[in-house]
């Protein structure tokens, strides 16, 4: 069937540049919770792919208000946007808050869960490679799921271990605080693949 009004199909180009910054500010959390110096440094690298992404987010809503015919529903692109710029801010507040809360080393929970976050980024990113065809993507979108439930754990184990290990009510306030948000940018990446598993199962 001949298609008389074409699909602008510049969105999966778009989307998959959104997933390359997105793997990249990962990663640099990443190895920042691995290395752990050059913090000012490293916070600077995320603060600039997370302005970066947003670049990025307005380069697709502008696109969207411009086509007639998008590859699939506005509101599912609309959605997928801001669910992957929540992923980028989620990854840039983390960054800050280590050096804002002055701790001196990461727990091995946090790097765990920032590792957590680069794996899941990267299954984003292979499942976003795959939209044009609507092909393969579900195994990388479970990985994504996978990969949340193993932070569930890490993270109320390692929040419980802050109220029986003795620590400083002052050390308590700030991993707590960071667990959550760690959780909560995993829990953004799994939002992330939710939405693509909506768009796949209406265009399956």
């Amino acid at each position: 069937m001949v298609r008389l009004i074409p699909r602008d199909e510049a969105f999966y180009d778009i989307f998959v540049k959104d997933g390359e910054n997105l793997l990249d500010a990962a990663r640099r959390l990443d190895a920042m919770v691995t290395a752990y110096d050059r913090l000012a440094e490293r916070v600077a690298e995320i603060q600039a792919l997370e302005h970066q992404g947003d670049v990025i987010d307005t380069e697709i809503n502008a696109r969207l208000e411009r086509s007639f015919i998008t590859p699939f529903d506005r509101e599912d692109i609309h959605e997928l946007t801001a669910r992957l710029d929540d992923v980028v801010d989620g990854i840039q507040e983390i960054a800050e808050t280590f050096v804002i809360y002055g701790v001196e080393h990461p727990t091995d929970e946090a790097r765990r869960m920032a590792a957590i976050i680069t794996a899941q980024a990267s299954q984003l990113l292979d499942a976003l490679r795959k939209l044009d065809g609507f092909n393969g993507i579900a195994g990388h979108l479970h990985q994504v799921h996978d990969l949340e439930h193993e932070a569930d754990g890490l993270s109320r184990a390692a929040i419980g271990r802050l109220f029986h290990d003795g620590i400083d009510a002052i050390d308590v306030i700030k991993w707590r605080d960071l667990y959550t948000e760690l959780e909560e940018t995993i829990d953004a990446a799994e939002d992330a693949a939710e939405i693509i598993e909506r768009i796949v199962a209406k265009n399956d």
